[in-house]
């Protein structure tokens, strides 16, 4: 006999409890089990993980809205200028000299991604990053440009974060969960790359500095700081050093690069060496 009554949601298909703080646990697990899926779909076993600021313009849009100020700077009272406005000024003009490192990471992505495919093995060293724009879009973009595969780990904010055009549509994630985030880019990272950046970027490099040196990571993972005039500002790892806060086994732990070049051909010996060598 059929009855009218509407039928029982399964569990599994019931929004309002996957959404609600009982099932905490299940969306957790499933930021872990979709995205490994994914991965072992698309061959994706090591990556080289790209750090850096979401707020990063591209060269041509950080000089356009120089000028842009520049000339509203120029219109106003010289004789009596506008605070807010010098201060946009200099902001903008900061803009400009971090835009530099946007360009970089870009031709260091690309010349990696390119390197990486003249090896015999399929997708290695595949180029991650956290999926937003700044310098993450710039590496994403670089990869493409090789005509590589790519990375994006996204994750959901009220502000900055949206994924950005070059990542590879079926590499393209989407966190709410920080820390499951973090650990899928640095459980199949081989490498990272450490642009300029802020609070986000400063958390993600001490984090992996800290499970490096406590050897909870135990891989070998060289580890860039790119880009000596902002980070010299920012950290100064010689002053743990000379307060014994670290040892100076663990200054060796990152390498300051300066140029394309350089990082290059750094991370390129060091993942043969440690990766390639013995296939």
């Amino acid at each position: 006999m059929k009855h009218n009554y509407p039928e029982p949601i399964k569990a599994y298909k019931n929004l309002d409890f996957l959404t609600s703080p009982d099932a905490r646990t299940l969306r957790i697990l499933a930021e872990f089990m979709e995205p490994m899926q994914r991965f072992e779909k698309h061959n994706i076993y090591d990556t080289i993980v790209f750090f850096g600021s979401a707020r990063t313009k591209n060269p041509q849009v950080a000089n356009q809205h120089l000028r842009d100020v520049e000339q509203r700077v120029k219109k106003s009272n010289a004789a009596n200028p506008d605070p807010a406005l010098q201060e946009e000024l200099e902001l903008a003009q900061n803009e400009v000299f971090l835009s530099k490192y946007y360009n970089d990471a870009q031709e260091l992505a690309r010349r990696l991604t390119a390197w990486s495919k003249s090896l015999n093995s399929i997708y290695r060293f595949v180029v991650s990053t956290g999926g937003g724009p700044g310098m993450m879009e710039a590496a994403n973009k670089g990869a493409l440009e090789a005509g590589g595969k790519s990375v994006g780990l996204n994750i959901s904010l009220p502000m900055e974060q949206s994924s950005n055009p070059y990542i590879t549509p079926e590499l393209n994630f989407e966190f709410h969960y920080f820390f499951m985030r973090k650990f899928w880019l640095i459980y199949l990272a081989k490498g990272l790359v450490i642009l300029p950046g802020g609070f986000g970027t400063l958390d993600e490099l001490f984090e992996v500095l800290t499970l490096v040196q406590t050897e909870k990571i135990k891989k070998k993972m060289p580890i860039v700081i790119y880009g000596s005039d902002y980070w010299n500002e920012i950290i100064n790892i010689d002053a743990m050093v000379k307060y014994g806060v670290i040892s100076k086994a663990d200054r060796k732990l990152v390498q300051f690069c300066n140029t394309v070049d350089e990082a290059f051909n750094y991370l390129k010996d060091e993942l043969t060496r440690h990766y390639l060598n013995n296939e």
